[in-house]
């Protein structure tokens, strides 16, 4: 056995990368803005309004009122982690989603995405999945080595949406946390690096207007796009 295969491959030349800082991340579809409560949380609070099962695996909401919501994202807009993104609809101008940075640690490599959060007008448009895709660009292009995705093990749409984005799957860490008074189970998804040239070909394919007909309807698949770069499948979704 040599040194390589019993300490582990070298990681020759690595250089811990920047923090994401909340720069605006502009695509054709959608803009990502650092959160500003003064500036968008009323907009997100209309958003939102309406489903509360937009926040059954959140730790916090629903929200009763626009003003806890503006309080809530008070407290969150100057966080150096999670780092919150609002996203914003080059169409129509309004916000209708976040999604977050955390677990940030340059030391290692590695990041998450999370607190996930897409109004309806937002779930199933090219513009939700762009949003993915300019996040997952920043972190490798900063130079991070691993991008993680983590859900409540229950949540059968958020581990479809981490496969469908090329995550791959690694596994449940039973009893992970307490949530609002519950057990979560957590589902474990990834993908790294070396990964990215792959992906990135797979999300351009995809919101490649020419991959749209005059209805406005997908001629080729995203999962069936990133089902050749992920390394691994959820047993979970068959």
């Amino acid at each position: 056995m040599t040194d390589d295969e019993r300490l582990g491959t070298p990681v020759p030349g690595f250089t811990p990368p920047p923090r994401p800082a909340g720069e605006t991340l502009t695509g054709r579809y959608v803009q990502l803005e650092k959160l500003d409560a003064d500036a968008h949380a009323a907009d997100l609070y209309r958003a939102f309004s309406g489903d509360d099962s937009l926040w059954d695996y959140m730790p916090y909401g629903p929200f009763g009122s626009s003003a806890r919501y503006h309080r809530w994202a008070k407290d969150y807009e100057g966080a150096a982690d999670p780092v919150f993104y609002v996203v914003r609809d080059l169409v129509t101008g309004r916000c209708c989603g976040v999604a977050s940075f955390l677990r940030i640690t340059p030391d290692a490599g590695t990041i998450e995405v999370g607190h996930i959060c897409f109004s309806p007008e937002l779930q199933g448009t090219r513009g939700a999945t762009e949003a993915m895709y300019l996040m997952m660009k920043w972190v490798f292009e900063a130079g991070y080595r691993r991008y993680e995705w983590k859900c409540n093990a229950l949540n059968l749409p958020s581990r479809r949406a981490a496969e469908r984005l090329g995550f791959s799957y690694e596994g449940i860490f039973r009893q992970a946390v307490v949530i609002k008074g519950r057990n979560r189970d957590t589902a474990w998804f990834a993908c790294i690096d070396k990964e990215w040239p792959a992906l990135k070909e797979c999300y351009e394919a995809w919101l490649s207007p020419a991959n749209f007909d005059a209805k406005g309807r997908q001629k080729e698949r995203l999962s069936d796009l990133t089902r050749l770069v992920r390394v691994t499948s959820d047993p979970a979704l068959g």
